[in-house]
């Protein structure tokens, strides 16, 4: 079982990073291999409703969004890593995972369906609350069982080396890779045991009349 981790940072091994890190090193002590994807410091366009992915299975644009999700596929599970930008997630996280994720979607791929998921929050001081609340809403759309923890997923600090001495945000992450673990390996036994749910044909409506 693997479980790719996204750093959705401008700082490839900043505050973020030490975040994602740390539930890393507890997925593989619980024999769950991992990677880390960096979605880059490149500017990455949000999404221009261009519908090409209905027909593409991946985005229009060539960048970090199509290379994810290239790899998407081969992984059981997903936790994403956001660094706080005015008490929501950072601009590049949010239009990576609204092209990733709408392309998925519309382009019936199916990379995401029923495999767990998780968001980290790195902040200064606060919107990490927020910031949960708005990548939550992503794995719901997604049909993603969200994985928690004994707190929201969340470490503070300006720097890798502050965000070590945060240790009930180091322990919280750590419970949250035990848990994701124990998920993966309940899911492996039952999918033995278990169908899938039945798919309800999707039906769009709209609330003006």
């Amino acid at each position: 079982m693997k479980v790719l981790l996204v750093n959705g940072s401008p700082h490839r091994e900043g505050c973020t990073h030490t975040a994602l890190c740390t539930v890393s090193e507890t997925l593989n002590q619980n024999g769950i291999d991992t990677d880390i994807f960096w979605i880059g410091n490149m500017p990455i366009s949000g999404c221009i409703a261009c519908h090409k992915c209905n027909s593409r299975n991946r985005c229009v644009f060539e960048d970090a969004v199509n290379e994810f999700l290239s790899l998407a596929q081969d992984y059981d599970g997903f936790v994403f890593g956001t660094p706080v930008h005015w008490a929501g997630a950072s601009g590049a996280i949010t239009s990576f995972l609204d092209r990733a994720f709408y392309a998925d979607l519309n382009g019936g791929g199916k990379r995401f369906y029923l495999k767990p998921a998780a968001a980290v929050m790195s902040a200064r001081r606060a919107g990490t609350t927020a910031t949960w609340d708005q990548m939550n809403k992503y794995f719901g759309l997604m049909q993603m069982p969200v994985i928690t923890s004994r707190y929201w997923n969340m470490v503070h600090g300006t720097s890798p080396q502050e965000v070590l001495q945060d240790l009930e945000g180091l322990a919280t992450l750590r419970t949250l890779g035990h848990n994701m673990a124990y998920f993966l390996k309940c899911k492996e036994v039952g999918s033995k045991l278990v169908p899938l749910p039945p798919e309800e044909p999707w039906q769009a409506t709209n609330f003006i009349r």
